[in-house]
This record gives C-alpha cells, structure tokens and sequence, in this order.
C-alpha cells in the first residue's frame, strides 16, 4: 500500500491542494505532522474538506502562522524530530510544512523527516518566475541526503519550457501540472486533478 512524502519548493504554493487532489485520488488518509497557525482553517480541514478523505490528528499544533521552530519557541516549546513517529495508515499522505529546508529546531530541518521516515517524496514546484531555481536547489538538497524523489508536480498556468527545464536538469519525472482554480471545492478539484495526473503516475510506490 502507497505513502507519499509532500512537500514544496516554498509555502503558499498548493502543495496542500495537491495533497488533497492526490489523497482523494488514493482513497488515502492524510497527516500533517506539524501545523504552524491555527487562526485559519487548518490543512487537515482543508484537506478533508476538498477531498472526504479522512485526516490523521496532528502530532503537533502550533498556534503562530510561521517556521516551525519559531512558531515552537513562541510558545516555549522545542521540537524533537526523534520523536515524530510516522503512521501506520497506508495508503496515507504526508504534508510537511513549507520546504524542504525549513527548520524544526536549530538543528532538524523538515528534510532530517523525510531522511527519517525513508518515503517517496513528491516536490510541489510553482511554475512562476523563479521556480527554476527553487526547484533545482530543493532536489539537489534531496538528492545530498539520499532521499527518494518520486517526481515533480508543476502547479499553475502551463510554463512547457520551464517545466522541461526542471524535469531535465533535475534528472526528475514530470508527474504533471495542476492548474490554479478559480472555483475550488472538491468536485472541480477531483476534475482537474484527474485531467493533470494520469492514473500511472502514483503506481508502483511503496509503502
């Protein structure tokens, strides 16, 4: 049974729409381990709101909208990495928060839990101005700690030469791009998200 590790080249780029898109493909349970900001609707209700799916209950809730590790000390907590312990819920959807280097404490970076929980790990990338950037530096980071990168999924309006220029470089499979939607609620999610991702490009992950 498939687990995915989700994570972005930055925040606020889709990465949990595309957590819902993938756990509803999946028929997947969804966890996000650490949520910084609770003023807002969670990812977890976000989540379960665009897709049905059922979410895992947070190891930690972090009331600052911010890094980990900052979101932690305001409220007088540290982090420790050790003791996130992963799910046994397959077939199941991980949702870091932010990137790939953001800090958990002054010395875990979110990457030390995909290093730690050994899943395929799925790089969100937006495809405006920058992203090629972005997108190289967060695989070569992967790559550097030997994780497995499953592939990219683009998000925003089509950029064909930028998206071939990361898959290239990156030496990383295209899974596909999802559009920004305009109307967003489960039904136009689950259409444009089948429309993106053809059914092969989650086959064959382990757990």
């Amino acid at each position: 049974m498939t687990a995915f590790f989700v994570t972005g080249t930055d925040t606020g780029i889709g990465k949990t729409v595309f957590s819902a898109g993938l756990a509803g493909r999946l028929g997947a349970q969804y966890w996000k381990p650490i949520q910084s900001g609770l003023e807002d609707e969670t990812d977890s209700a976000t989540v379960t709101r665009l897709s049905g799916a059922p979410a895992l209950p947070e190891a930690l809730r972090l009331a600052l909208p911010a890094s980990p590790n900052i979101s932690a000390a305001a409220e007088g907590r540290q982090i420790d990495a050790s003791a996130l312990v992963l799910p046994v819920e397959r077939p199941l959807v991980v949702e870091g928060a932010g990137g790939v280097m953001v800090p958990l404490n002054d010395k875990a970076l979110m990457l030390d839990l995909m290093v730690q929980w050994r899943l395929p790990v799925i790089l969100c990338a937006r495809t405006a101005l920058g992203t090629i950037n972005h997108s190289l530096l967060s695989l070569l980071a992967l790559r550097a700690r030997r994780v497995t990168v499953w592939g990219v999924a683009f998000i925003g309006p089509p950029e064909p030469q930028v998206e071939a220029t990361i898959a290239r470089i990156g030496e990383v499979r295209h899974l596909g791009r999802l559009p920004l939607l305009p109307d967003l609620d489960a039904a136009t999610l689950r259409a444009a998200f089948d429309a993106a991702f053809p059914p092969e490009a989650f086959a064959g992950a382990p757990a």
